[in-house]
């Protein structure tokens, strides 16, 4: 096996809306960065992520962008199916799809609506067919949610997509061993992330597919100038009890230091985002640097 290939994106902050998206775009590929990453965030200032995304690439050649992470369960896989085949043949190679189970804001979950106790079902199913439209040229199917009839995408990519999964419970996991290409985490130390890896490696093996070895990422914070409240919040309810110095670096060497540790966790792709009173101007010089020193 080769070296694995170390690579950092940027994902968006929540001060970071339309009026500034097309020249921050256009600054990430004059700087090289290797990708862009855009939240599934309907209630703020972010861009939506398809929309966000085919802008993005109509104005870039070289950068890459993803969702990170958008939500599958409550939308019709089929759309979905199309819309990413539509992406990649306009901009190939440079797609990257990440799916969740929910909106990470509560007050949202309501806007992608499923069967009672079904999300997790529906999620699977979905994700299930969502790779077969996009792998086979014709396909029929008969799930307890989507039924299809011989039904075919002519314009699918000529390489197949890569699709990861987010999420760090026991069952996201095991949905990505089973069925994604790949698993970008949040808010877990770089321990956790070491088992993380570990179990979604055994259910890859128990379902007799296989996730690469550089498949694995994270989407991390950066807070320089102070942890904002919010933050410190989301990251006690997601990960309790855990300190939060192994979960948002409040300094760019804290920043390198976690990312080392990540690194030997086995992770090997970092979503980098602004958070807190962040000037974007002052975030970008203090991310370029951190990510030519890790490209390999």
């Amino acid at each position: 096996m080769g070296v694995l290939k170390v690579r950092l994106g940027v994902g968006l902050g929540p001060g970071m809306g339309v009026a500034g998206f097309p020249d921050m775009v256009d600054e990430l590929e004059a700087a090289g960065v290797d990708s862009l990453w855009l939240s599934e965030i309907v209630y703020g200032t972010q861009v939506e992520p398809m929309i966000g995304m085919a802008h993005a690439l109509a104005r870039t050649e070289k950068l890459k962008v993803g969702t990170g992470v958008a939500v599958l369960p409550g939308r019709n896989p089929v759309l979905v199916a199309k819309q990413l085949a539509t992406l990649a043949g306009l901009a190939p190679k440079r797609v990257l799809p990440v799916f969740g189970l929910r909106p990470a804001r509560r007050d949202e979950w309501n806007l992608f609506p499923v069967p009672a106790g079904r999300r997790a079902a529906v999620f699977d199913e979905s994700l299930l067919l969502l790779r077969r439209l996009l792998t086979e040229d014709n396909v029929s199917f008969e799930g307890e949610f989507f039924q299809l009839d011989g039904v075919s995408l002519p314009d699918r990519p000529a390489r197949p997509l890569d699709i990861w999964v987010g999420g760090s419970a026991p069952a996201a996991l095991r949905r990505v061993g089973r069925l994604a290409d790949g698993w970008l985490g949040s808010f877990v130390t770089p321990e956790q992330a070491k088992l993380h890896v570990e179990t979604i490696k055994a259910a890859a093996a128990e379902a007799g597919r296989e996730v690469e070895e550089d498949h694995y990422g994270l989407s991390l914070a950066v807070a320089p100038n102070g942890l904002p409240p919010e933050l410190a919040r989301a990251a006690t309810e997601r990960a309790p009890g855990v300190d939060l110095d192994d979960l948002v670096p409040t300094s760019w060497d804290h920043a390198r230091r976690l990312i080392d540790r990540y690194l030997d966790a086995g992770l090997t792709k970092f979503v980098l985002r602004q958070a807190g009173p962040l000037p974007w101007s002052e975030f970008l010089a203090e991310f370029l640097p951190l990510a030519q020193a890790l490209h390999n």
